[in-house]
Parts: structure tokens; C-alpha cells; sequence
């Protein structure tokens, strides 16, 4: 039985019920995660090749760095729903729901802080909007600005109604959140399409979108209501020492958040000030390798209230156990959805975007999926020793990375354009992993209790031998032409890649672990569904 499935036992009874319960709630919330990551893939599916075949290429990039600036509200959460989830989670567990709601009323409080620091940030970035980009046309000045103020503005509006849904998260309903991601991005998809299909500008697709983005704001209120007001949200419950535990807890968060800014959100804004005409080519890149990164958070996100709850009923060597199992679990997920995206990179863009963008894309591509596989070999370790409130022991890997991929990229990126800031964040990736295992896994031993050696050995390097079968592809050079030959060679690519990671990867024992897991945990879902039916009938 894993460590996971033993989760948190004390008593008989305990270990009768609990085990079952933990596990099959984190693996229904990894599930709902999931379907989640399907529905925003699709859309990154879509939605550009949509808009590559009805907007020039100059057009296209004006729009990329719209969405990309006023992605950089998000990054104003600091840590917020993190911390609200976080305590959530601590006490809705022991049924302390008034306690529970009065960090989440702190957390609203700070949001709503952060809300209105994301406008004034909107609206100085859409006054500089020529500085910031003087290679882009003239023409299209007036139509970013005002497309920029509408999308930054609904998702300030967007990040304070964000608390309501965190409060789902603290209570291991993922369930709920994911359905409201996926109707805002379905809403997202079909709003954009149909107003460039309508010859419609810049400006009308940003009011569109920002219809979008504050309905579904709209729509995680409704939600708290009606499932999760048992937890209350409001102003009036805040108390001082609420506000300073939380804002205590975010301020370490809000290290890595700035850092994750500096690590994956300036790289469009940098190549569109450097390079504007890659800076199409280089969102489709960035909007590919996102897929990677959205996967692995969907997986290892429903770990932190998991992890929070078990910090303080299991002991150092089971929690760093607990890590090894899940880093190594980690690390073969990177790799098989991290290689297909470098092996096949060229015939998927080229499906998916057209040729002349896949010539000039897959560059871009294959260096940015090594990057973000290499720095989120470790997000399994950064996610658990955040659940337990220790971010400040990793303070110096965030800030070095931020500051080695921030620094590099934009020298790179003067010398040779948008690849040397490609280049630049593989060089922070690998900065990252380095100092973590260097430096912050000796400042956790205390929960952690794991030497560094056998965690590399065992979760990092032995699931490295996936990438053999992608090695012996690349040494045999141009893969064949012909439709029929080219199918075989994937196939056998393919086959042997997963071969590889199911029977050399994983022990006998952990593939029946795996086995029985998943049947388990399928029995249960069938399960509750029998029930769910016989009640309703």
C-alpha cells in the first residue's frame, strides 16, 4: 500500500476508513484536474489555429501580448488562494468552519487589495504600450490599449471572485473549480471565433473577452453560495491575527510567485520588445509548452492540501518517502508528454499550425519543452515543502533562477533574438534543480527525511531511460517521408518509450501498486455512482 493510501491513521477505525478516503479523493481531484487540462488544451488547439488563418502575422502578435500582459494580473494573487486553500483545508478537516472562514475572508480582504493593484498595473502597461513595443505597426496602438484595459481590468475583477473558488480547493472539490474553468474557456474560445469571424478588431475581441472573464467571476460567487457557504466569506469576520497569518504566508509565497514571473511570464513581453515579428511564433511555443505545464500542475496540485493534512501525523522518513514516490511518478510524466513534443515537435506543428509556422516555431518549441521538464523535475518537492508553510527554505533557488533567467534572456535576447531568450530559460531551469538539490533540501531534513543521492538516483535518473528510445531516434537523423514508413517508426518510437517506462522505470511491486490503485479507485468512483443513482431513483 502506498503512503499515500495510509494517509492519516491513528486509531483502528481510522485506518479501516481513512485510507481509502485520501486516496481516492486525491486521485478524483487529480481527475478533475485532468479533464480540466483537456478542455484549456483544446482550446490552445483551436482557438490559434483559428486565428492565424484570419489575422496577419503582425496582428496575431499584437494579440498574443494583449493576452500575455494581462496575464500578469494573475501573478498580483501573491500566494493568496494558496494560503486560503491552505487553512481551509487545515480546519474545515476538524469541522472549525467559522475558523476556516475567517482566513478566507482575510484572503478576500488582500485579494481585493491585489485587484486593484492589477487595474493601476493595466492601465500604466497599456499607457506604455509604444515604449514597451516600438516594433509593432502604428496602427494598432489604439486597438491594444483598449483591448489590454478591458482583459486587465475583468481579471482584476476575476482575481478577487478567485477567493470563493480557493475555498473549494481547501475542501478537496476540485470537481467544482475545473467545471467553471472549463465553461469560462469554452465561453473564452467561441466569443474570440465568433468575433473575428466577424471581421471584428483588437478592441471588440477584448470586450469580448472581459464579458467572459467577469461572468465567470460571476459564476464562482454562485457557486460558494449555493455549495460551500458552510465555510462563510466576509468582510466583517476579519480579525487581525487572520490577516496576519495569511499575509505572513504570502509574503513568502509571493517570493515564488514574482520569481515564476521572471521565470515564464516576461519571455513573450521580452522577444516582442526585441523581435516582434517572432513574437507569433514564439506564443506558439509558449502556448505548447504551457500544455506541459498545465498537465503536471493538475497532477500535483491536489498534493497540497494532501500534504499539509499529513505533515503533522506522519513522520520525516514517511513523508520523505512519500516525496521519492511521487517525484519519481513525477518525472515519468514529464517525460512522455515532455519527448513527443521534441521528437515529433516539426509534425504536430505542422498539423496544427501550418508549415511556415512550424518552420519557424519548432526551435522555440523544443527549447522551451526542455526547459520546463527540467524545473519541474522538482515540483512535486516545491508543492509539499509549500503545503507545509516552509517556502522560506527555498528562497534562494527561486530568486537565483528568476534572476539568472530573467538576466540571461534579456542579454541573449539582444544578441540573438528570440532564441537567446529560449536559451535563457533553460539555463534558469537547470539553475533551479541544481540549488534545490544543493542547497534547500538540507533546510527540510527536519520534514523531509531523505537523502538527496537515492532521491536522485531513484527519482530523477532511472526515469531518464525513457528518453533512450527518443536518443536512438534522433541519432538516426531525418525520420522517413513516406506515410507508411514514418507510421511505423512512431509507432515503434512510441511502443518502445512506454515499454520502457512501464518495465524498467517502475519495480513489479509499484506497477501492481499502480494496478490495484487504479482499480480501487475505479470500483470506487463506480461505486459512488451506484449509490448517487439508487438515491435518486
Amino acid at each position: 500500500m502506498s503512503e499515500l493510501s495510509i494517509a492519516v491513521c491513528e486509531t483502528p477505525a481510522q485506518k479501516r476508513i481513512e485510507p481509502r478516503h485520501h486516496g481516492t479523493s486525491f486521485f478524483q481531484n487529480v481527475l478533475a484536474n485532468l479533464l480540466r487540462v483537456a478542455t484549456v488544451s483544446l482550446v490552445a488547439l483551436i482557438l490559434p489555429a483559428f486565428l492565424i488563418h484570419r489575422l496577419s502575422v503582425q496582428n496575431y502578435a499584437a494579440w498574443v501580448l494583449i493576452i500575455q500582459l494581462a496575464a500578469y494580473i494573475s501573478y498580483f494573487d501573491l500566494g493568496i488562494q494558496t494560503s486560503v486553500a491552505k487553512f481551509v483545508a487545515e480546519y474545515a478537516a476538524n469541522h472549525e468552519n467559522q475558523t476556516a472562514g475567517r482566513y478566507a475572508s482575510a484572503g478576500l480582504a488582500l485579494m481585493i487589495v491585489a485587484g486593484a493593484l492589477g487595474l493601476l498595473v493595466t492601465l500604466v502597461l497599456a499607457w506604455k504600450v509604444p515604449k514597451l513595443f516600438a516594433s509593432m505597426p502604428a496602427d494598432l496602438y489604439q486597438q491594444v490599449r483598449v483591448s489590454l484595459v478591458l482583459v486587465g481590468s475583468s481579471l482584476s475583477f476575476g482575481l478577487v471572485c478567485a477567493v470563493y473558488a480557493s475555498v473549494f480547493l481547501g475542501l478537496q472539490r476540485y470537481w467544482i473549480p475545473s467545471v467553471l474553468t472549463i465553461v469560462n474557456r469554452c465561453l473564452f474560445v467561441a466569443v474570440v471565433i465568433t468575433i473575428v469571424a466577424l471581421n471584428g478588431n483588437l478592441a471588440a475581441m477584448g470586450l469580448g473577452v472581459a464579458i467572459v472573464n467577469v461572468a465567470s467571476g460571476f459564476l464562482q460567487i454562485l457557486a460558494w453560495r449555493r455549495e460551500a457557504s458552510h465555510v462563510p466569506i466576509s468582510l466583517r469576520l476579519i480579525d487581525r491575527f487572520s490577516i496576519k497569518r495569511v499575509a505572513r504566508f504570502c509574503s513568502m509565497q509571493s517570493v515564488w510567485t514574482i520569481a515564476m514571473l521572471c521565470v515564464s511570464g516576461l519571455d513573450v513581453a521580452i522577444v516582442g520588445h526585441y523581435d516582434y515579428l517572432q513574437t507569433a511564433y514564439y506564443g506558439i511555443a509558449t502556448m505548447s509548452t504551457n500544455f506541459l505545464l498545465i498537465l503536471i500542475c493538475s497532477v500535483i496540485n491536489p498534493l497540497m492540501p494532501v500534504s499539509s493534512a499529513l505533515n503533522t501525523r506522519r513522520s520525516p522518513e514517511k513523508m520523505g518517502k512519500l516525496l521519492t514516490r511521487f517525484t519519481r511518478y513525477n518525472s515519468i510524466l514529464v517525460l512522455l508528454t515532455g519527448l513527443p513534443l521534441i521528437v515529433y515537435g516539426p509534425e504536430i506543428l505542422r498539423i496544427w499550425v501550418g508549415a511556415d509556422y512550424a518552420m519557424h516555431t519548432v526551435t522555440y518549441l523544443r527549447l522551451l519543452v526542455i526547459a520546463n521538464m527540467v524545473r519541474n523535475l522538482c515540483a512535486p518537492y516545491a508543492t509539499m515543502i509549500t503545503a507545509i508553510g516552509k517556502q522560506e527554505t527555498a528562497m534562494v533557488a527561486a530568486i537565483s533562477e528568476a534572476s539568472v533567467n530573467l538576466g540571461s534572456s534579456i542579454y541573449l535576447a539582444s544578441k540573438y533574438g528570440a532564441v537567446g531568450v529560449a536559451w535563457g530559460t533553460v539555463i534558469g531551469a537547470f539553475v533551479s534543480v541544481s540549488l534545490h538539490f544543493a542547497i534547500t533540501m538540507r533546510r527540510t531534513r527536519a520534514h523531509f527525511d531523505i537523502s538527496r543521492a537515492r532521491l536522485f538516483l531513484e527519482a530523477l535518473l532511472r526515469p531518464s531511460v525513457i528518453a533512450i528510445p527518443s536518443i536512438l531516434l534522433f541519432a538516426v537523423g531525418s525520420k522517413p517521408t513516406d506515410p507508411f514508413l514514418a507510421a511505423s517508426w512512431f509507432l515503434m518510437w512510441s511502443g518502445a518509450t512506454l515499454a520502457v517506462a512501464w518495465f524498467v522505470t517502475l519495480t513489479a511491486n509499484q506497477r501492481n501498486e499502480l494496478l490495484s490503485f487504479g482499480k480501487a479507485f475505479a470500483l470506487d468512483v463506480a461505486g459512488n455512482q451506484f449509490v448517487r443513482h439508487f438515491r435518486a431513483s
